[in-house]
């Protein structure tokens, strides 16, 4: 045996421990590889949380690919031994619950350290329906939006974040204000290139192999790891058009979302490009950023007086004036907001898609970026959005005196989702994304916060209300069953065809 393969003996014994101590006797070192694992102190750590801050798992070593090849030597690697290690894929680590973290003495896969991958653009023009981008897993929206614009292109579906991988969105669902009219992410993919829990790297797309390709958009990261995805472009606008419209009516307030949403490419209507809602609960202090500061009086009183004020943000994106103002006026017209409470911003369509950036930058300079994110996302079936708007935003989240953090909420057309997709939604036409987005450095709001999402999951399960879990963890496989529903079989046969010794994704704690 070389010098370089005891070496590499070695840290497998490390890293499978306690697992046997191979020889190469038994195994096939794979020369290839054995100089991307790394046990740096440094590295570990960070591997050992996420964005949430909240789950610490520290993985026993960490993988740091060069090329594709190197991540289907590693996945081959593990299948070969005779205790598999687990392996965690990790871009961005956006998760909340540990879900790109490893355990039990599993491995983390950077892939970050992908360095030098392109997006490629296909030769088009602007005007062209059949333009699209290659695009490497590991990639970021943001550079994904760069790329395209600079061929007067863009994809059509975001994310409100756009310093996430795009493996990291698709392996989730990847949903933004974007998506009642255009679909999640997941619904905005051609084809895709992914790495199986086998370690064999296939090609895959709604004709070619499709069993993987549903399975992979959306699976959590359960079937493969998505090397490369080939995204839909659109000609992109310059400028947009950005709306605030304040409610001091839930009911007026999801009817007119409704209505917003209700788009059909049949009809000869002015159709809104972005629609979501927001919350300002009377729990200082109030967010009012966007507004002039002459009107932060007068939103303040409003909120004062109502305990709960709902708005609803809306945009339409254009390349003139011409016509743009027409456009905003026939979308706002009947709309129930409170009279004179309408605030407009006129935007690049870049400074609009990246928004979220600024408020990256601010908290970061007020070290309240990388502390705890005791977040809840769930899906909620339209049928019943007013019980929980009650038992939820009155009942729970109004009447504890903590800080309500950022509350989203806004309704999505489940036509534009695609059910032979891994993601399980609510079986209604349309149901409401709504997102409780908390951040905190105290110990104890982090657990205030954990118990009043425990509270609402307790309400909709005690009213009846057959609500979804997105971008959750932290479940038992009994849970992670009943989450799934009908879909629960159909997920582990997938399992067990593309990832048969339940290597990947171990953060999810769903075969694990």
């Amino acid at each position: 045996m070389d010098v370089s393969n005891l070496a590499f003996s070695i840290a497998i014994a490390v890293l499978c421990l306690p697992c046997t101590v191979f020889t190469e006797a038994n195994f096939k070192v794979p020369r290839e590889i054995a100089s991307k694992f790394s046990r740096d102190p440094q590295i570990l750590s960070l591997a050992s949380t996420d964005y949430g801050h909240i789950v610490h798992e520290t993985p026993s070593q960490v993988f740091e690919p060069s090329s594709v090849s190197d991540i289907s030597s590693l996945i081959k690697f593990s299948n070969s031994l005779p205790t598999p290690f687990t392996i965690a894929t990790r871009g961005k680590a956006h998760s909340i619950l540990g879900q790109a973290q490893a355990r039990r003495n599993g491995v983390v896969l950077n892939m970050t350290n992908l360095k030098g991958s392109l997006v490629s653009v296909s030769n088009c023009s602007g005007k062209s329906l059949n333009c699209y981008a290659d695009v490497g897993g590991e990639v970021l929206w943001i550079d994904v939006l760069h790329a395209t614009l600079e061929r007067g292109l863009t994809p059509l579906s975001w994310t409100d974040y756009l310093y996430l991988s795009v493996g990291g969105t698709l392996s989730n669902a990847g949903i933004s204000g974007q998506a009642f009219r255009f679909g999640p992410q997941i619904s905005n993919v051609l084809q895709l290139d992914v790495v199986t829990g086998k370690g064999e790297l296939v090609s895959c797309s709604r004709d070619k192999n499709s069993e993987l390709f549903y399975g992979v958009l959306g699976g959590l990261g359960q079937f493969g790891v998505i090397t490369r995805a080939r995204i839909p472009l659109g000609p992109a606008p310059t400028r947009v058009k950005w709306l605030h419209l304040l409610y001091n009516n839930f009911n007026a307030f999801s009817r007119d979302q409704e209505h917003l949403i209700s788009f059909s490419e049949n009809k000869n209507t002015t159709a809104a490009d972005y629609v979501e809602g927001m919350l300002l609960f009377n729990q200082p202090p109030l967010d009012l950023s966007f507004y002039p500061d002459s009107d932060h009086q007068r939103i303040t009183s409003l909120v004062t007086q109502n305990g709960i004020i709902y708005i609803i943000e809306l945009v339409k994106y254009y390349d003139s004036n011409s016509q743009v103002a027409k456009d905003v006026a026939d979308l706002v017209k009947g709309l129930n907001f409170v009279p004179t409470f309408i605030f407009e911003k006129d935007a690049s369509y870049e400074e609009f898609l990246n928004r979220v950036y600024a408020e990256e930058l601010f908290l970061r300079s007020k070290g309240l970026w990388e502390v705890p994110h005791p977040w809840l996302n769930i899906w909620i079936p339209r049928s019943r959005i007013s019980d929980f708007n009650e038992g939820v935003f009155n009942n729970i989240i109004l009447k504890q005196n903590i800080s309500s953090g950022i509350s989203l909420i806004y309704p999505l057309n489940r036509n534009k989702w695609d059910d032979k997709m891994s993601p399980v939604t609510p079986e209604e036409d349309v149901f409401y994304a709504v997102s409780l987005l908390r951040a905190t450095s105290s110990i104890d709001m982090v657990k205030k916060y954990e118990s009043q999402n425990q509270q609402i999951l307790e309400f909709c399960k005690g009213a009846g209300i057959k609500i979804t879990e997105y971008l959750t963890g932290n479940k038992t496989q009994k849970q992670w069953m009943e989450h799934f529903g009908s879909k629960w079989k159909l997920f582990a046969d997938r399992k067990a065809q593309f990832d048969p010794k339940r290597i990947l994704s171990p953060g999810q704690g769903i075969f694990q």
